[in-house]
């Protein structure tokens, strides 16, 4: 295949492994940044992301005009398909991009607290992010990339209830 080819195969590929897959791997900040799954939608050649906010996904450390490196996984064995290099850009607030996006990811968006409200909070509270593809690569690493998982507030981490092991040996009884 010629260079052209190639090019456009990866290019597909790309679009093809993220539009399936239900989340991305996203690095920033350098390599040895936080990676951070995220949710999102490919809308116009680019991934789209929304977070950084109240009820919202952490976003790594991703500024406007960086490069971020995103790996994306398959949606149905949950291996490595294809890692990409991407060209950030953050969407202003109410703009014709940013509304693009927005009507994408509001469809995607699960579980919202304020769904009415939900596009007006991520216009004043959140941060939209275009993850536009630079370049892929398809070479599978020889390590398997696990990596402790990053400090969060949301583990609930407690002893079980003392009458839960009674409760489970009656269930086990009437069986």
């Amino acid at each position: 295949m010629t260079a052209a080819a190639d090019a456009l195969f990866d290019r597909a590929l790309v679009e093809e492994a993220t539009k399936k897959s239900g989340l991305i791997w996203v690095r920033g900040a350098g390599p040895d940044g936080p990676v951070r799954a995220l949710w999102h939608v490919w809308v116009d050649g680019a991934a789209h992301v929304v977070g950084d906010g109240p009820g919202e996904q952490p976003l790594p450390d991703l500024a406007d005009g960086a490069s971020a490196e995103v790996t994306v996984r398959s949606k149905d064995k949950g291996g490595r398909v294809v890692a990409w290099t991407a060209a950030v850009a953050e969407l202003a607030p109410r703009s014709e991009a940013w509304e693009a996006a927005v009507a994408e990811l509001k469809g995607k968006r699960l579980n919202a607290p304020d769904g009415e409200r939900m596009v007006d909070r991520w216009a004043e509270e959140c941060r939209v992010l275009r993850l536009t593809p630079r370049s892929a690569s398809t070479d599978l690493p020889d390590g398997s990339l696990a990596a402790p998982p990053l400090p969060t507030g949301a583990t609930t981490r407690q002893p079980i209830p003392a009458a839960l092991p009674r409760l489970l040996a009656r269930r086990a009884k009437k069986r």
